[in-house]
């Protein structure tokens, strides 16, 4: 192998023509112009014509002369030919008798085409791969490749592979090297101390320091392992290393790549570093830490909040409710009789009009007596909130109770981690930093009262007020201090869920307003964003059109109302839709699955991974070490493929590993996993194996690959997990989180996210969408009812997607107009609200530097959705965006329920395949009853990753196989219709193996070929 990086093939390819174009693209690639058959005319003789053009569009596609100038795909030889008028190609041969020919000509192409030796260009090439290397941190290969195209573009005849690996090579050195002493540079001695501290193991410890940072606390919803997240978090920011500016010295994209090694590496690798590159790994490895600890106090602290505090005194307060019911309802009912009473004595006036006392009295004790009533009264102010007090405050009543669990970590939650809050936040982030003081002071009141004086008053809103200040107010002004502290941490806690209050420190708890595109970076890339999604830079005449399109939108679809048979207005105006009919399955379709399925030969899971990766040999070649370096271990495709069974199928190591098997060694398999699999190099994976299958012509049948569908699948965690909430719908009495994924009409996965709990689809669903494996983005998207809201259509729209929910709740839904005194007849109480287009045109300069900011991955679409709602409510900005929202809402429901079903058919169609994709997943995933047992989410991700990379395996393996048997079946004469392949489904699995023993040998069979399909009439019984 001439270079460490190189595989043979790619060395050899890089010397001869490789990925020749097809006969299509043969004219764009090839083609000789005017010019180059004047310069060919010159050559005297056919053999010497053919053999100089040949050598002139080698030196163009290639970028420099072959040593054997005929060495050239015949297809590129008769091409060429056929462009001179040469009839007999094999004249050529004679083209190398004379050897000093072959040099003449290749001064002469050099002249004519203005190339130059690399020689004069190799100072300006070895300036451009160090700024590359310095700035990017891409491999060796990667600069290698884009370094052959830098050359081409500028006439550089290429040197020998050899020659530009080494440079590649050595200025790639060069810079890391130099990246390594610029970070080992900005500590102090003391500082390089405790990095280096940190790679030991301490006597009477099993692990290092760094390693117990990297894991963290053990995620379970309590008071107490808050605590030791936040003296965790101190631990690490107590030497100082957040002050060190690194982003100031070096690329945030080289910081990247330490900590992603470093978040990975052995702590016994790591001290076998040489110092700068142990130091420099270190620092960037803490810094990245530091912010991770940050994010799992506040991690932890949301689950607190969300399912032991608010979660369980919600339902305390039902169940008192309950309780109190009985006792409640006997004293009212006595109340209301003396009440009845006491309207009776209205007519017992005398000639003076009034009533005594003792008459009132007399009547009320005929039905109840004094005592009852004084009892029944006692139970109702006992049990009953004061008139003027809100539904709530029965639950935050039961919150209070709940003191003993927070009072520990508010004491220290502000000191620990440093916050910040805008304008809205601003108020209750004071009123936090404060709450330790308050909760320290010592009174002479009775506890939990302390003096007034000492809160803020103004954090205290709505129903807190009569649990803080009392109901009767306690005396002298005194407050609950109980009280005031859960209500500052529950207001606290909904300004981070919002943003308003931040830490700047995290990574998943920052401002994402700082994150925004502003001031100058906003104007440098502006118009050019503009371009790419579209968008004018004044929206007048653009909300013209929308309103022009909505306005004859309504109109067309309500006169078409009363000639579609599946839509009906009710005396309400509400729209109710027939649901689709099943289309009956012809008996061609029948017969054709059940041959095609018959066909397939039975396969083991291990044994389609590994044939995939015979096809596809990026799919091994993405999994690279922790280190970024290739690996030179023997047979790594196969421990590759044999964790990718163990954790797909959630069965572990022990049915998978084989002593005297060194590929399938546990050892192995668990330093493979632990080094090679990780959200990148999956996501690396996934992107040939979504190409390989476009190809074939069978899963161009089924879509364009530009139709995009995301669901979530939900998974039980039954450990303690910051990600895993309750719901007993899904998960029964345990826990459980969301995957949520993408696939597109063809069936292949695209990317997916792990998400807490079952939290809202849409709020994670277009970071889903702007986060998928390679390949460009969908023109449309497809998700299930409860992901859509008006805020996300806007926000899709003006990304340049279309957003296709489907509509469950369709009566409930309301439409929007835009010409006020339009009638739109049957459709006049469906369109009742009304888009104000001067709100979207006030605010669009910030809906532009917005949607640039996720369109260009500045920011998160979920931390931008968060920042534009406040409890369900948008900002103003939010609503200038669900109002441009509202025009295509409005108008996908028009197309929902208008005459031609086929658009709400197409919804359906893909949604239902997405259910066959999660059907195969819980069958690929069977170990363990489909549990998953992770406690911290980076494990979860890798798992859910190789289930979904295995998943597009068995999909591309299902779907070659059917195309072979379509083709083989097609041979045989056997009529097959257009329309019954389209319904063909990727998700057969009857013949996929799960279970039993796992042999991981490959199928040995010539290059290009595929396993013999089955006799689709032979007796099941008798295949094996």
């Amino acid at each position: 192998m001439p270079v460490e990086f190189l595989t043979d093939d790619e060395a050899a390819a890089f010397g001869r023509f490789a990925g020749v174009p097809a006969r299509a693209d043969l004219e764009r690639v090839f083609f000789l112009d005017d010019a180059d058959l004047v310069l060919v005319a010159g050559r005297r003789g056919e053999y010497s014509r053919l053999g100089f053009a040949l050598q002139l569009v080698t030196a163009r596609w290639l970028g420099t002369f072959l040593e054997d100038p005929l060495d050239v795909p015949v297809v590129v030889l008769d091409f060429v030919a056929g462009q001179l008028g040469i009839g007999d190609p094999s004249v050529v041969k004679k083209y190398l008798e004379r050897r000093t020919t072959l040099f003449e000509h290749q001064l002469l192409i050099r002249e004519a085409d203005g190339w130059r030796d690399f020689s004069a260009a190799e100072a300006d090439f070895t300036e451009w791969a160090a700024a590359r290397a310095w700035t990017s941190g891409d491999g060796p290969k990667g600069i290698f490749s884009d370094g052959v195209v830098w050359l081409r573009q500028r006439r550089v005849l290429l040197p020998g592979v050899s020659t530009l690996a080494r440079l590649v090579a050595r200025v790639r050195k060069e810079a890391t090297e130099r990246l390594w002493g610029a970070l080992a540079s900005l500590v102090t001695v003391d500082q390089r101390r405790v990095l280096d501290r940190l790679v030991e193991v301490a006597p009477g410890s099993r692990v290092s320091d760094l390693e117990r940072w990297r894991k963290g606390v053990v995620p379970r919803a309590s008071g107490p392992t808050i605590i030791k997240a936040l003296d965790l978090v101190a631990e690490i920011a107590g030497f100082g290393f957040a002050r060190v500016d690194l982003e100031a010295r070096v690329p945030s994209q080289r910081l990247v790549e330490l900590v992603k090694y470093g978040m990975r590496a052995d702590a016994s690798m790591l001290r076998r570093h040489p110092p700068a590159r142990r130091v420099a790994t270190l620092l960037a490895t803490v810094r990245h830490v530091e912010g991770k600890a940050i994010d799992d106090a506040l991690e932890l602290l949301d689950l607190l909040m969300t399912t032991e505090l608010l979660a369980k005194a919600r339902n305390a307060s039902d169940k008192d409710r309950l309780r109190k019911h009985p006792r409640l309802a006997k004293a009212s009912a006595r109340l209301a009789v003396a009440v009845e009473a006491l309207f009776a004595a209205e007519g017992w006036s005398g000639t003076d009009g009034t009533v005594r006392l003792e008459q009132i009295w007399s009547a009320i004790e005929d039905v109840v007596s004094r005592d009852q009533l004084r009892a029944a009264l006692a139970v109702v102010n006992e049990e009953v909130p004061p008139a003027d007090a809100d539904a709530g405050d029965d639950w935050r009543s039961e919150l209070v109770k709940r003191f003993p669990t927070v009072s520990g970590f508010l004491k220290v939650l502000t000191e620990v981690i440093e916050f910040g809050a805008n304008a809205e936040g601003a108020q209750v982030l004071a009123a936090m930093t404060a709450l330790p003081g308050v909760l320290a002071h010592r009174s002479r009141l009775s506890a939990p009262l302390i003096p007034g004086d000492l809160i803020d008053a103004g954090v205290v809103s709505g129903s807190w007020k009569h649990l803080v200040f009392g109901s009767p107010v306690y005396e002298a002004g005194a407050v609950n201090r109980h009280a005031y502290a859960l209500c500052v941490l529950e207001r606290f806690w909904r300004c981070l869920k919002r943003r308003e209050v931040f830490a700047e420190a995290s990574t998943r708890w920052r401002n994402p307003q700082a994150a925004l595109l502003d001031g100058e970076r906003w104007q440098g890339m502006r118009a050019e964003t503009l371009t790419a999604l579209g968008l004018p830079a004044s929206p007048e005449t653009l909300l013209v059109e929308h309103a022009d399109a909505l306005d004859e939108t309504l109109r067309r679809v309500g006169g078409r109302l009363v000639a579609n048979p599946d839509a009906r207005i009710d005396e309400d105006g509400k729209i109710h839709l027939t649901g689709l009919r099943a289309v009956e399955e012809p008996p061609s379709l029948v017969d054709l699955r059940t041959r095609t399925t018959a066909m397939l030969p039975r396969v083991e899971i291990p044994e389609a991974i590994l044939e995939v990766m015979n096809w596809v040999p990026q799919l091994q070649e993405a999994f690279t070490a922790a280190s970024g370096s290739r690996s030179r271990m023997t047979d790594l495709p196969v421990s590759v493929a044999a964790c990718l069974t163990a954790h797909s199928l959630n069965v572990g190591y022990r049915p998978i590993a084989s002593k005297g098997t060194p590929a399938l060694e546990r050892s192995r398999l668990s330093h493979v996993y632990q080094n090679y699999f990780r959200p990148e190099t999956l996501s690396a994976a996934n992107t040939p194996l979504v190409d390989a299958q476009a190809a074939l012509p069978l899963a161009q049948a089924w879509g364009g690959g530009m139709v995009a569908a995301v669901d979530g699948m939900r998974f039980v965690v039954p450990v303690p997990a910051t990600f895993a909430r309750p719901n007993r719908k899904y998960f029964g009495s345990k826990r459980g989180m969301t995957w949520l994924n993408a696939i597109n009409d063809r069936g292949m996965g695209r990317g997916a996210k792990v998400v807490s709990g079952t939290i809202r689809d849409s709020l994670h669903m277009v970071d889903v969408i702007f986060g998928l494996d390679g390949g460009e983005l969908p023109e449309i998207v497809v998700t299930d009812t409860g992901s859509y809201s008006d805020l996300v259509f806007g926000l899709l729209a003006l990304l340049g997607i279309s957003y296709r929910p489907a509509l469950a709740d369709l009566p409930d839904q309301k439409g929007w107009r835009i010409n006020r005194g339009a009638d739109y007849g049957q459709l006049n109480t469906f369109v009742r609200g009304r888009v104000d287009l001067t709100k979207i045109g006030r605010n669009w300069e910030d809906i532009l530097r917005v949607t640039a900011s996720i369109y260009t991955g500045a920011v998160r679409a979920y931390d931008v959705v968060a920042m534009l709602q406040r409890d369900g409510h948008p900002t103003a900005l939010g609503e200038a965006i669900a109002s441009y929202g509202r025009i295509f809402k409005t108008l996908h429901i028009l197309s929902y329920i208008d005459t031609d079903e086929s658009y709400r058919r197409d919804i359906k169609d893909i949604r239902n395949l997405q259910e066959n994709r999660h059907s195969l997943a819980r069958k690929i995933c069977h170990g363990k009853k489909g549990e998953l047992y992770h406690h911290y989410e980076r494990g979860l991700e890798n798992q859910l990753g190789a289930l979904g990379l295995v998943l597009n395996c068995v999909t591309l393996w299902t779907t070659r196989y059917l195309d072979a048997a379509v083709t083989s079946l097609q041979a045989q004469g056997y009529p097959i219709k257009d329309e019954d392949v389209a319904r063909l489904s990727p998700f057969v699995h009857s013949h996929l193996g799960v279970h039993g023993t796992y042999a991981f040998t490959a199928p040995e069979l010539p290059p290009g070929t595929i396993r013999d399909l089955r006799d689709p009439d032979a007796d099941e019984d008798d295949e094996t």
